[in-house]
C-alpha cells in the first residue's frame, strides 16, 4: 500500500452511561452533533458525526447505549445498536479516568464480542484532565488486561483535546482503503430537523431526575421563514416544537412553575439551535401528554422510533 491512499469507515463508541462518549464524538468532529448529558440513554437516533482528515475519513456513529430493556422502546433502541455494531469497521470501548471498571463494563463488552465477534475493539481511557497521570496509567493497565494485550488502549481528554488527535491515527488505523464518504466541510448526515429536537430534549432533561429521560420525546413540527424581515436584520426562522411526555405530573415538571422551566429550555436549546443553523431562531414550545407512548407501536412510530 502506498502512503497515497485514502482510508475511510465506520466506528461507533460504546461504554456505560456518562463515560463521555457523546462529549468524545463532538471532539472529533469539531461541533456539537451529538447531545451530552449527565442522564443515561439520552441518545435516541444513530447521529452520525463526519471527521475528515486529509487522507482519512471516519464517520461516527453515535448509539444509545446498550442496556437490559424494560419497555417496548427500550428493545428497539437495543435492536438499533445491534444493527449497528455488526455494521462498523471498528468499535471504541470508553472507560473514565476517574471510575474503577465494574460489572456494567464487562456485560458490555460482553455483548460487543457476542454481536460483532470480528470487529476490532479500541480501549479509550476517557476525562484523563480529571485525574492524575498515575491513576490514568493504573487505568489504562486495567482496560488493557480486560480487553486483551492485542487492543490498543489510547488515554484522551474531550473536554481539553489533549490526544485527540492520538486517538483519530489510531482509528484511521484499523480503516481499510476507500473513498471518502460525504464531501469535505459535512460534519453530519443527520437531517437538521432531527438534531434540533435532540438539542431540545437534551436542554429540557438538563436538571431533571430521573423519572423523565426515556418518557420525553421531542418532535418539530414546522419550519418557516420569518417574512418582511430587512437585510440588515437578517435571516430568522419560527421553529415550532411539541414536547411529548406519557403522564400530566410529567407535564407540570417539564412546564415548571409559571411556565419558568419550560422558558429556560427554550433559551437554552434557542441558543444551541442558532449556532447549529448560522441564523436568529424564534423557537415557540408546547407540551403534549402522550399516555405510555413506550410502550405502543403507534406512537413510537409517530415519534420517530
Amino acid at each position: 500500500m502506498t502512503d497515497t491512499d485514502f482510508r475511510s469507515g465506520f466506528i461507533c463508541f460504546v461504554g456505560r452511561p456518562n463515560t463521555g462518549k457523546s462529549t468524545l464524538t463532538n471532539a472529533l468532529v469539531g461541533s456539537k452533533i451529538a447531545i451530552t448529558s449527565s442522564r443515561p440513554q439520552t441518545t435516541r437516533h444513530t447521529i452520525r458525526g463526519i471527521v475528515h482528515r486529509d487522507k482519512a475519513q471516519l464517520i461516527l456513529v453515535d448509539t444509545p447505549g446498550l442496556h437490559r430493556p424494560r419497555t417496548l422502546l427500550g428493545q428497539r433502541l437495543n435492536d438499533l445498536v445491534q444493527d449497528t455494531y455488526s455494521e462498523v469497521d471498528a468499535i471504541g470501548m470508553c472507560f473514565p479516568a476517574d471510575e474503577k471498571i465494574g460489572p456494567g463494563d464487562r456485560w458490555i463488552l460482553e455483548q460487543v464480542r457476542h454481536m460483532a465477534p470480528k470487529t476490532p475493539v479500541v480501549g479509550i481511557v476517557t476525562k484523563i484532565d480529571k485525574v492524575g497521570k498515575q491513576q490514568v496509567a493504573a487505568q489504562l493497565l486495567a482496560v488493557s488486561k480486560l480487553l486483551g494485550e492485542d487492543c490498543e488502549v489510547v488515554p484522551v481528554s474531550a473536554a481539553s483535546g489533549e490526544q485527540v488527535e492520538v486517538l483519530i491515527d489510531v482509528l484511521v488505523s484499523h480503516m481499510e482503503p476507500g473513498p471518502a464518504f460525504y464531501p469535505d466541510g459535512e460534519l453530519t448526515d443527520e437531517p437538521e430537523e432531527t438534531l434540533m429536537a435532540e438539542l431540545i430534549r437534551e436542554a429540557a432533561l438538563e436538571g431533571l431526575g430521573d423519572e423523565l429521560p426515556h418518557s420525553l420525546a421531542v418532535v418539530i413540527e414546522e419550519i418557516t421563514e420569518r417574512e418582511g424581515r430587512t437585510e440588515k436584520q437578517g435571516e430568522m426562522l419560527d421553529v415550532h416544537a411539541l414536547l411529548y411526555v406519557e403522564r400530566p405530573s410529567q407535564k407540570g415538571i417539564v412546564i415548571g412553575k409559571g411556565g419558568a422551566r419550560l422558558r429556560e429550555v427554550g433559551t437554552a436549546a434557542r441558543t444551541q439551535i442558532e449556532k447549529l443553523l448560522g441564523v436568529k431562531i424564534y423557537l415557540d414550545l408546547h407540551v403534549k401528554v402522550a399516555k405510555d407512548w413506550q410502550r405502543d407501536p403507534k406512537q413510537l412510530g409517530r415519534l420517530g422510533f
